[in-house]
């Protein structure tokens, strides 16, 4: 910082406050001078640049708190910090508010806000949304850094059958943890997809077979196929429950919900064949048996756990709600709208297929969604422009709200991409300082650790949190300096 006007340190009263109102100073931010005057500056007195006004008459000590280096020849005073930063954080003493420059990193503009001691509440909301979105980002970069070291830590005081049912958890749950893990996810995969191919083969009429009473039955043969799949899905589910760390969340989730409804039509089919005869009538069993055995499609849905194409299109979907509710509204209003011209303009035809409003929907529906199955058709001339009109506007409901939807779902697919090649690289850099750090310390110190038995994991030797540049700070309380992932570089 330069002080601009004489070579005096500014006036002091006689109550030892500074006549600073009308200071100029100059600062210095890398090689990037600014002016500024004192009545700016004091209107957020507790920022680092008002606090520089002051701290002249504070001596070296107060000098060199606030900046990095000093120069007492030129009266100039040095800060090492981002100049484009900058250049935004002093919009706050000019306008009240703070807007990021494109191209610069959230988090890094956050400690840079943090170092000039500017409020965050100054950041626009515009601005927020991007550094809430890098906040998540980092978040869960350390949540897959810090499950994949939960996976690989070793806790001794961990009973026997913790042990093992973490070992069951991450044999079922994690494929990419080993090479059996993979097998039995494939093995898994090929059940669902055994499984969905019987329940479709058993409907062809050739295939069944009649029972004593004259009832079409599937064939004994499908039905075998049949029981071991869901044998297969129920010992998987029950050792998915008995391992699962927190029971309560695993049985309300909703992919293990669709496991349930994919198990649940078998057993109680079976109950009824045995038990319902003797409770109602033979014919309501066999209609209850029929409705459940349509359940059995839930189980097509098992795919999305070993599918991370369709949990992407999932998250997609979720995010575009508003997108899709406006395409159903778009639609809704067209139908009300066409159904009801298309049924006014065919009454005077002797021969109209449109006998109400109601039943006119349908040929709205399927004619807006460029289906037209030709059952109802207008016969009229009007109608046939009503159709038409119809057919256009419902091309243009459906291809506004596609293109937002597509860029969730490549946005979202891309993300994660990109997290999980984070997270990757991130471990790989950890554990790479930790084989460096190896040699300085000895097998047997980290067996004494071991039998003390600190509180929480101890990791293994070869992958330990690391305290180097590239240390996430979300997987420790303690402070470290900038690091590579706070600095996206």
């Amino acid at each position: 910082i330069e002080m601009a006007g004489d070579s005096r340190f500014p006036d002091v009263n006689t109550d030892g406050s500074e006549k600073n109102e009308e200071t100029e100073i100059v600062v210095n931010v890398g090689g990037v001078r600014q002016v500024f005057y004192g009545d700016n500056l004091n209107q957020y007195p507790e920022t680092r640049l008002a606090e520089l006004i002051n701290c002249l008459s504070g001596g070296y000590d107060s000098i060199f708190s606030l900046c990095d280096d000093y120069d007492p020849a030129k009266r100039e005073f040095y800060f090492d910090r981002d100049p484009d930063a900058f250049k935004c954080i002093i919009d706050v003493y000019y306008f009240g508010e703070i807007h990021m420059k494109k191209g610069i990193c959230p988090i890094c503009f956050k400690n840079e806000m943090e170092f000039w001691k500017v409020d965050l509440k100054f950041l626009d909301d515009c601005c927020k949304t991007h550094l809430s979105e890098k906040k998540e980002e980092l978040e869960e970069i350390a949540r897959r850094v810090q499950l994949i070291l939960d996976d690989l830590g070793v806790d001794a005081s961990e009973s026997h059958w913790k042990r093992c049912q973490k070992y069951i958890w991450k044999f079922l749950e994690k494929p990419e943890s080993s090479y059996p893990a993979r097998v039995i996810a494939v093995l898994s995969f090929l059940f669902i997809l055994i499984s969905s191919v019987v329940m479709c083969v058993g409907t062809i009429p050739d295939l069944q077979v009649v029972d004593a009473e004259g009832n079409r039955m599937e064939h004994p043969t499908l039905d075998s196929i049949e029981t071991a799949c869901i044998g297969w899905f129920t010992m998987e589910y029950v050792l998915r429950l008995i391992s699962s760390p927190n029971k309560l969340y695993f049985a309300l989730s909703f992919m293990n919900i669709v496991d349930v409804l994919a198990i649940l039509p078998f057993y109680v089919s079976l109950i009824l064949t045995h038990l319902g005869a003797k409770l109602m009538e033979l014919s309501n069993v066999q209609q209850a048996i029929q409705a459940l055995r349509i359940m059995r499609i839930a189980r097509i849905f098992k795919l999305a756990r070993h599918s991370s194409g369709l949990q992407t299109l999932t998250y997609a979907l979720k995010r575009s709600f508003k997108e899709l509710g406006l395409l159903l509204m778009y639609l809704a209003v067209g139908i009300f709208v066409f159904s009801a011209l298309g049924y006014t303009m065919e009454q005077s035809h002797p021969e109209t297929l449109f006998k109400s409003i109601p039943q006119s929907f349908w040929w709205a529906i399927i004619t807006m969604t460029t289906v037209g199955y030709g059952d109802i058709y207008p016969k009229t001339t009007l109608g046939k422009l009503n159709a038409a009109i119809s057919f256009l506007c419902g091309v243009i409901a459906i291809a506004l709200p596609i293109h937002p939807i597509i860029n969730n779902f490549v946005r979202y697919y891309n993300k994660q991409r990109v997290l999980e090649t984070a997270a990757k690289h991130e471990l790989e850099l950890m554990e790479l300082n930790s084989a460096e750090g190896k040699a300085a310390s000895s097998k047997s110190e980290l067996e004494d650790l071991a039998r003390e038995g600190k509180k929480g994991p101890v990791y293994s030797s070869r992958l330990k949190v690391s305290h180097s540049d590239t240390f996430i700070h979300l997987l420790s309380e303690e402070k470290h300096y900038r690091t590579r992932l706070q600095s996206c570089k």
